[in-house]
This record gives structure tokens, C-alpha cells and sequence, in this order.
């Protein structure tokens, strides 16, 4: 252990360029952090707090100083993700490692300014050896521009388009000592290696690769959770204006120049609309059971199947945006697989009953409608997992459910095995079917059933055997099975903070990652499938996109209505407290301004970019007082923070 500092300073600091490419700063920072993290496993509070984490705070300095690369941020959440799915490694190790790259990423968002976090975090990851493409072209449907189309509907790319592509030499195994990797790295040695992993991360941008790394300490920390809580609220948009030549880019929402119908694309506005249209598909869903017009087709009938389908092609709209790699990340995804599935089974079975006059096929549909309520119901209560203590409680499901599915090959294995010997022993007279359903009752605690029918089975075996069966499994199979689920559900609940929040910020991504310019809500969204995609048969792109505009902007014009009202309700409400309350402001004290984020260095912020961004105005309104009041506040409070971490960091040394 005496060696370790001696070889660490052999560990020579990357040098990245502002014009590097994303595949010359994965394996300098891939060599580093190995060679820094070296054999030992560490976690993300030793990085953060000891002596392990001196090497990876300096290759903060270094950066946050001298590298304004665009992809330091995404290459760290690529190496998080490829540490986590070594398979030839110490696990232990590389899960080390990973935590470094969460510890960097962090650590360097801190000494940004907000700016900058925002286009380190939400600017997407363009493809190599192409200049970003106009997001609008989406929604382009001329046959002459198939190929744009393609890639900007979808995030990922096909791997033809960068076969050819060429990634220097990459080190993720152990490092050599004195420095090799990273002399090699620096001296530019590249080696054509396969890049095709990475390809799916193209088109998607820093937040939703850390989301599919399952980067969870990263996503919990305060300055990457503004972002999202700012993306959430519409304080940071993606779109902010509907015109022809509209592109999408991440900013500071400006009320005096944005587009109304912006807001639209607002996550918060739209889980609003989301779950009206679930309680009203809920309505409807109740109407056609308790109408049940078995020979006809009914109104309710009729305005439900339109809802089923709007919403299928809502979520496909929404798989081809996300991809499915982001897609599959949302707790969600599997209800509404299942409402569409459900739904559509429903729908052909119905047409078919109709059409042959079969009483029992449309009985048969509607007992098929009738599961529909297993995953509806719980799809409108989604929202309530905003909630601290409920979106803890959807990780701890899975991870219980998780545990229940490994532990079910050992039941199905003993059960097997006791099935066939006593149908063998009960073969004159109890049948394989009436014995199966009896294990099942003294499985799930009918054992009074299973010893009165012991001596029916066997006189001689069935008394000790069916004894046996009941104590495996009354006692030891369901204690082991509820002793692992409890342990699944500590194991969540001592990270449930992180665990809450990863889930928020997927649910958030989720809402924000569109990137068409005109989103239309379900069910107005089979509007323009049927009326403006045929279009595109005689249409020029941009006639096509100038009618989506005109149609977006007639069809829901209620929705901007009551959304403006909400927010100038909410102004309103937030300007009438506190009217004397002086002004605090960093500006007219001179003090140096600070992002309130928990940390171990001091965020940057430039007066001049955060004029940019919020400019200064010669009246401060009451709201401005409070907000800037509780900015010194909480400013004071992370300087102590720093402070005492600085210290404790120093002591460790």
C-alpha cells in the first residue's frame, strides 16, 4: 500500500483538445481513470470524500481549466456504460471504475456555468463525420429525402454509415504501469477496432446515455437534477418556436420571444393532457362494459376504438423517437404495450364475432376487454410515482418482482418432482389434473387439504411424503422466497433516493426527447395520419410541414388557452407575497456568484453568460427579491458544505 502514491504519479494527466472527436476522448479518458482507480474496488463516497479520488481530482482540474470538449460528458456516461457491461473482468472492479466515471462527470458539471451545463448535458450526440442535420426534416416526407428522414426520426443509426469509421486504441482492462496507456493514447496510436456498441448512442444526448448506463449517482446529484426539474417545468425547452425552419436546441425558456404553442412540448403540460386522456379512455373503457351492445356497435364503443388506436400510434410515434434502447428504460412501457395489445386482440375479435354472427366469439371479446383494467387502472395512477415515497416503491416492485422469477425455477423443479410421484402412486384414482390442483392449494397453504388426501394417494407413502411437500414448501420454500424478496427491498430502500430520482429523471427524458416539431396529442394525433401523410404523395416537404404547423395550431388552440391561464394564474399567485422584503442581489454586493449545487469545488458562473441568459432588468419584482434572497441563503450554505468537505478530504490525505 506504501507503493500506491508512487505509482499513481507516474499517471500522466490526458490532454484533450476542443477539436478532438468523441472517439479520441473515450480512450484517454478510458486509460486514465483505469490506471487511476488501478486493483483496488472503491466506491462512489471513497472517491468523493478520501484520499482514493486525489488523481480523479485532478483530472477535474485539469479539464474544468484547460478542455472545453463538447463530448467529455458524454464519452464519461459511454465508459460508465461499458465498465458495467464488462463480462471478462472482475465485476467488483469495474463497477469501481464506473463510479469513477460518474465521480468525474459530476465533479466537472460543478465548475460549469449554466450554459454550459445545459449543452454538456442536453446537446445530442451528433454521428460521426456529418454535421448535425435540421431536426425538421423529421417530418420531411418528399421521396427525394428518404435518407434524412431515416436518421432523424430515429436516434440510431444504421452501422453502414460508419463502417469504415476508425476508433483509436482503448483500454479498459487493467492498466500498465508508468504511464503506457496513457503515453500511448497521447502519442495518437489508433487501432481499427469494432465501434458498432457504440452506434446506438448516436442521436441521443448526455442525460438519456447516463438513463441507459443506469449512471444512478450521477442523475441523483443537485446540479444534474436542476436540469431536469428545470426541463420538467419548462424552464429549459427544446423548441421555441413553429415555424418551417425551426430547430430543436436546448435553452432557457424566454417568455417574450417563444412561441405559446411551445409549451405544448412542456413535460409537465404534457403528463397533464396524458392523464386526462387516460381517465377519459377509463370512462369510455367503463361505458362499452356496463352498455355491452353485443350485435352493434355502439357511440362508446365506437369513440373507444378510436382512443386505442390513437394511443398505439402515440406510442409508436414515441418508440421511434427514443429508440428502443431509451424506450425500454420506462417503467411504463410494459402497460402501455399491454393497453394496446389488449385493446387490439379486443378490436379483431369483435370485428370477427360481427362478421360470423358468433354469439361466443363476442361473449369471448368481451371477456377479453374485460383485462383491459389490469393494466389501465394502473397506467392512470403513473403520476403519483412523482411522488417521493410512491416512485420509490416502482424500484422496489421490480427488483421483488426480479427476485420472485430467480427463485422460481427452484419451485417449479420440486414441484415437478412431487407431481409425478404422487400421480403415479394416485394413478387408479385421482387424474393428473385433480392432482395438480391440489399441490397447487397445499402450495399456497391448504395443508389440512393435502393430508386428508394422503391416504387416498398412498396408504403406505402418502402420509410422509405429502408431510414432506408441505414442510418444503409452507416452511422453506415461501420463508426463503419472502426471506430474498425482503432483502431486494432493503437492498432498494438504501439507495431510494437515488433510485426515485433515476426514475424521475427517465420519466422526464421520456417526455422531452421528441424530435418532431408539431406533436399532436392523442386522439388528435390520427389527424394528421390520415389527412396530411397522404400529402406527401404530391407535396413538397415544406408544404407538408407548413400544413402540420396550420393544423397543429387550429386543433389545439384549447390546450395553449389553458395552459396560458395556468401560468399567468401561477405568476400571479407567486407576485402578490412579500412585497417589502429588500433586494438582495449578488450584483449590487459585489460577492462572487455561485450555482447552489453540493460539491466539492466551486461552480464558475460568468456574470456575462448569465445576463445572456436572464437579463437584467431595472425593476425587480417581488418574486426577483425572494429568488435572489434565497439564492444567498443557499449559497452561504454550500460554501460551508464545500468547505467542510475540502477539510475532510485534506484529513483523509
Amino acid at each position: 500500500m506504501m507503493e500506491y502514491p508512487d505509482i499513481m504519479d507516474h499517471i500522466e494527466i490526458p490532454i484533450i483538445e476542443m477539436e478532438e472527436s468523441l472517439f479520441e476522448v473515450i480512450p484517454k479518458l478510458s486509460s486514465f481513470i483505469s490506471m487511476a482507480v488501478g486493483d483496488m474496488e472503491y466506491s462512489f463516497e471513497q472517491m468523493r470524500f478520501g484520499a482514493r479520488g486525489h488523481r480523479l481530482r485532478q483530472l477535474i482540474h485539469a479539464l474544468a481549466q484547460d478542455s472545453h470538449n463538447p463530448f467529455i460528458i458524454v464519452a464519461l456516461m459511454i465508459l460508465k456504460w461499458n465498465f458495467s457491461n464488462v463480462t471478462d473482468d472482475d465485476w467488483g472492479l469495474n463497477e469501481s471504475r464506473g463510479a469513477a466515471c460518474e465521480f468525474v462527470a459530476w465533479q466537472f458539471l460543478c465548475h460549469l456555468n449554466q450554459r454550459e451545463t445545459i449543452e454538456f448535458l442536453l446537446e445530442e450526440l451528433p454521428p460521426p463525420n456529418r454535421k448535425p442535420t435540421n431536426v425538421c426534416e423529421a417530418e420531411q416526407g418528399h421521396p427525394g429525402s428518404t435518407s434524412n428522414d431515416n436518421s432523424e426520426v430515429t436516434p440510431l443509426l444504421s452501422r453502414s454509415s460508419i463502417s469504415n469509421a476508425v476508433f483509436p486504441g482503448k483500454q479498459t482492462g487493467h492498466a500498465s504501469q508508468h504511464g503506457e496507456g496513457t503515453a500511448n493514447t497521447q502519442n495518437n496510436t489508433t487501432d481499427p477496432i469494432d465501434i458498432s456498441p457504440y452506434t446506438q448512442f448516436f442521436g441521443l444526448n448526455a442525460l438519456e446515455i447516463a438513463a441507459i448506463a443506469h449512471a444512478k449517482r450521477f442523475l441523483s446529484q443537485r446540479v444534474v437534477q436542476r436540469v431536469v426539474n428545470d426541463i420538467w417545468n419548462g424552464e429549459i425547452v427544446f423548441w421555441d418556436s413553429l415555424t418551417v425552419h425551426s430547430k430543436k436546441k436546448p435553452q432557457n425558456f424566454n417568455r417574450e420571444t417563444a412561441d405559446p404553442y411551445s409549451r405544448l412540448r412542456v413535460p409537465v403540460y404534457r403528463k397533464m393532457f396524458e392523464a386526462a386522456f387516460f381517465l377519459s379512455f377509463l370512462m369510455l373503457y367503463y361505458s362499452v362494459l356496463v352498455e355491452r351492445k353485443e350485435m352493434s356497435i355502439g357511440v362508446f364503443e365506437a369513440l373507444m376504438d378510436i382512443w386505442i388506436a390513437a394511443f398505439a400510434y402515440d406510442e409508436l410515434s414515441g418508440l421511434v423517437d427514443a429508440g428502443v434502447l431509451f424506450y425500454q428504460m420506462d417503467f411504463w412501457s410494459l402497460w402501455n404495450l399491454g393497453i394496446i395489445g389488449v385493446g387490439f386482440a379486443f378490436i379483431i375479435a369483435r370485428a370477427i364475432g360481427l362478421t360470423r354472427g358468433d354469439n361466443y366469439i363476442l361473449d369471448l371479446s368481451f371477456d377479453i376487454l374485460s383485462l383491459e383494467a389490469l393494466f389501465l387502472v394502473p397506467r392512470i395512477c403513473s403520476l403519483v410515482s412523482l411522488n417521493s415515497y410512491f416512485g420509490s416503491l416502482i424500484p422496489v416492485l421490480k427488483e421483488m418482482t426480479k427476485a420472485f422469477f430467480r427463485f422460481l425455477p427452484v419451485v417449479v423443479v420440486l414441484y415437478i418432482g412431487f407431481l409425478t410421484t404422487f400421480t403415479m402412486l394416485a394413478r387408479d384414482r385421482l387424474s393428473l389434473k385433480e392432482m395438480s390442483w391440489m399441490l397447487v392449494k397445499v402450495f399456497f397453504g391448504s395443508g389440512a387439504l393435502g393430508l386428508d388426501s394422503a391416504s387416498e394417494i398412498s396408504p403406505i407413502f402418502g402420509y410422509g411424503l405429502m408431510l414432506i411437500f408441505v414442510s418444503m414448501t409452507n416452511i422453506l420454500l415461501l420463508s426463503s422466497l419472502i426471506s430474498l424478496m425482503s432483502m431486494s427491498l432493503e437492498g432498494v430502500m438504501l439507495h431510494a433516493r437515488e433510485e426515485y430520482l433515476f426514475q424521475l429523471s427517465i420519466y422526464v427524458l421520456e417526455s422531452s426527447n421528441s424530435r418532431r416539431l408539431t406533436y399532436f396529442m392523442p386522439p388528435l394525433n390520427l389527424i394528421p395520419l390520415f389527412c396530411i401523410r397522404p400529402m406527401r404523395l404530391f407535396l413538397s416537404a415544406e408544404a407538408v410541414r407548413r400544413v402540420r404547423i396550420i393544423l397543429l395550431r387550429a386543433t389545439h388552440l384549447p390546450f395553449v388557452i389553458l395552459i396560458w391561464m395556468y401560468e399567468s394564474t401561477l405568476r400571479g399567485i407567486l407576485s402578490q407575497p412579500a412585497t417589502e422584503l429588500p433586494s438582495i442581489s449578488s450584483s449590487e454586493s459585489g460577492t462572487l456568484a455561485f450555482e447552489p449545487d453540493v460539491g466539492n469545488e466551486p461552480v464558475r458562473v460568468d456574470h456575462q453568460d448569465r445576463h445572456k441568459l436572464h437579463p437584467v432588468r431595472p425593476e425587480s419584482t417581488p418574486t426577483t427579491q425572494i429568488m435572489e434572497m434565497i439564492a444567498s441563503i443557499e449559497r452561504l450554505r454550500v460554501q460551508v458544505e464545500r468547505a467542510t468537505a475540502n477539510l475532510e478530504a485534506q484529513q483523509g490525505k
